[in-house]
């Protein structure tokens, strides 16, 4: 056992002159000066004299205590959770019960990119699961990265909020989870998979959906795609599931509002939005308080030779983004390309991580070649084609806390389920009518000094002329407030 020093000095100042100097003798010392002040001095915290101290309480005719002494602990102190919410995500959950568990039992949840919308959304989950015992949740995303974002984050989430212990499974890429066997916790599914799985197997939909009480959809605006609409319905088969979406820009388009109005009357009209007292735009408060870096838009024209026909303008017209042709044309224009690896080495003096989403994978690979060719800068390409393996690898490289800058040209990935905090800086070369996408490639580079990342960030988007392009956050938060949504 451990005698404390000042229980210890509390006895000896209690203890008779000549009782004193037994001690000492008991304790194998020679008595010297002041009995009281050679006791005090010896120190039972020691390993080598632990062993003397409960012989030494009976030899003072003093009970040990029962348990180990400990050190004394402040009256009042402040503790924190392990995986907790700001004032403002708390807040946004709040509000999210009051409409999934009533009425028409859907919502979107709002949140700007990098305000914590998969924690906040993780809370509900688990408070669901708290609630409702035993629940299953299906988590549904369309990309490996999301999928496997939302498993980590799950497990972190339950590991401190979680009162039981509850299945994760994955189903999603080679993962293949026999999810039907589970009755308590969370699924995490691809959607392509989970479709596929339907279409070859309808009972397995319908069982699933009768299973699960509450389905959530990351990156909302995917649920009123052709595809997975369907999907959706047959997977809330159960009278009281609730639908969860999750996205940063609530809409599809930039300007087809009759696409917006589908997402918003899929999701009966019911939105949360992040909000905070004394903010008209949550972006504003988030730039503010650090969760979120200062970004600073830079548009640079494109006076390349790239010559759009009238057909490729009606197509563009016509189709809810710019079409592959139209992108692989900007991709092959030289003059265009010249300025973009002269603007990325001019970054690569200011930063040291830059990410480029480039208009086509032959023109990634190929911006990545001449940066690499001229040896100012180092460049790793990733695309949906690259293998896995060595898009990890370039992934690990990109992220790594090596010296220098390095630059990461990318198509077709890394608009979500990517989170690289250094990142200060994003050259847009992809233009596109979806408010949603521009969005994503901007949030990349904006993770605030209190979520890991930087004070500033500088975004730089090449404007084509006939195309359309975007300005800032601010306006991507606020675009489709006009299109139906009950706003809470």
């Amino acid at each position: 056992m451990v005698l404390l020093k000042s229980r210890w000095v509390e006895l000896v100042d209690l203890m008779r002159q000549e009782q004193a100097v037994d001690l000492i003798r008991y304790l194998g010392k020679r008595p010297s000066g002041d009995p009281w002040s050679q006791l005090k001095r010896f120190d039972f915290g020691r390993a080598s004299n632990r062993d003397l101290a409960e012989s030494v309480l009976g030899w003072l005719g003093v009970a040990p205590p029962d348990q180990r002494e400990v050190e004394a602990h402040p009256d009042i102190e402040q503790v924190g959770p392990s995986y907790g919410l700001f004032s403002h995500q708390n807040e946004a959950a709040d509000r999210i019960a009051l409409k999934l568990y009533h009425g028409e039992r859907r919502v979107v949840l709002h949140m700007p990119t990098g305000s914590g919308k998969t924690r906040t959304a993780m809370h509900v989950i688990c408070r669901h699961l708290l609630r409702a015992r035993p629940a299953v949740v299906v988590w549904l995303a369309y990309n490996d990265e999301l999928c496997n974002q939302a498993a980590v984050e799950f497990e972190r989430a339950w590991g401190s909020l979680g009162n039981r212990e509850v299945t994760l499974a994955r189903f999603w890429g080679r993962q293949g989870a026999e999810v039907l066997d589970i009755t308590d916790g969370l699924i995490v599914a691809g959607l392509s998979k989970t479709y596929q799985k339907a279409v070859n197997d309808t009972q397995f939909i319908a069982n699933l959906g009768h299973n699960t009480s509450m389905v959530v959809i990351d990156e909302a605006h995917q649920a009123v795609a052709p595809t997975y609409e369907l999907l959706l319905d047959l997977l809330q088969l159960n009278p009281t599931s609730s639908l969860l979406g999750l996205t940063a820009t609530p809409g599809r388009t930039w300007d087809e509002w009759d696409e917006d109005r589908k997402l918003t009357e899929f999701f009966a009209n019911q939105k949360v939005t992040l909000q905070v007292p004394g903010y008209e735009n949550p972006v504003d408060f988030l730039v503010e308080e650090g969760y979120l870096a200062k970004p600073r838009f830079y548009p640079l024209l494109a006076k390349g030779g790239a010559e759009l026909s009238e057909a490729d303008l009606r197509r563009i017209r016509d189709s809810l983004d710019v079409p592959t042709s139209v992108l692989e044309k900007l991709g092959g224009d030289e003059q265009r390309n010249l300025i973009i690896v002269r603007k990325v080495e001019a970054l690569c003096s200011r930063h040291t991580r830059i990410i480029v989403f480039a208009p086509s994978v032959g023109n990634a690979e190929m911006l990545t070649a001449v940066l690499e060719a001229r040896g100012i800068v180092s460049a790793r390409c990733v695309t949906g084609s690259t293998p896995m393996y060595e898009r990890q690898r370039s992934i690990r490289w990109y992220m790594s806390k090596g010296e220098g800058s390095r630059v990461l040209c990318n198509y077709g990935v890394l608009t979500t389920g990517f989170d690289a905090p250094r990142t200060s800086a994003v050259l847009i070369a992809r233009p596109t009518k979806s408010l949603v996408l521009y969005s994503q490639m901007v949030g990349r580079g904006i993770r605030g000094v209190r979520a890991g990342g930087n004070d500033s960030a500088e975004i730089v988007t090449i404007i084509d002329q006939g195309l359309p392009g975007f300005g800032n956050m601010a306006e991507a938060f606020t675009n489709w407030e006009d299109t139906g949504w009950d706003t809470m």
